[in-house]
């Protein structure tokens, strides 16, 4: 599988499920917003946060890893030969699927070693 770093440090943020989404979140080409019953969690490039909140539940330093292309919904396995790979060698993933392909969150001081471990699986990382 061909796998993309993309270039920003990101950020997951969790408010209550009723609030509104903030308009810094909306300011960059890359994020997702998730609203269930229970929360609303956005994960965008961390330097898109407000510096004037205050915030209770927000985790930062993570980079993304990028599936390349467009995946097919009759496929099956993506996610999980790249999750479990991971896991066999410790490295914890915020998992993040859209409509065309998967994003895994590794946090900063775990993304050489998780591509050292996607490589060894037959997996390659594009320059860009």
């Amino acid at each position: 599988m061909k796998l993309n770093i993309l270039d920003p440090t990101f950020s997951v943020v969790k408010f209550p499920p009723t609030e509104t989404i903030p308009l810094w979140a909306l300011e960059s080409d890359t994020f997702s917003i998730t609203r269930t019953n229970e929360e609303l969690s956005i994960v965008c490039p961390s330097k898109c946060i407000s510096k004037n909140e205050v915030f209770t539940d927000i985790e930062h330093d993570w980079k993304c890893i990028k599936v390349e292309g467009i995946l097919d919904f009759s496929l099956t396995g993506i996610l999980s030969s790249l999750a479990n790979t991971l896991a066999e060698n410790k490295i914890s993933i915020f998992a993040i699927s859209t409509f065309n392909t998967d994003y895994l969150l590794i946090k900063s001081h775990s993304i050489e070693k998780a591509k050292v471990v996607l490589e060894s699986e037959g997996h390659t990382f594009s320059d860009h």
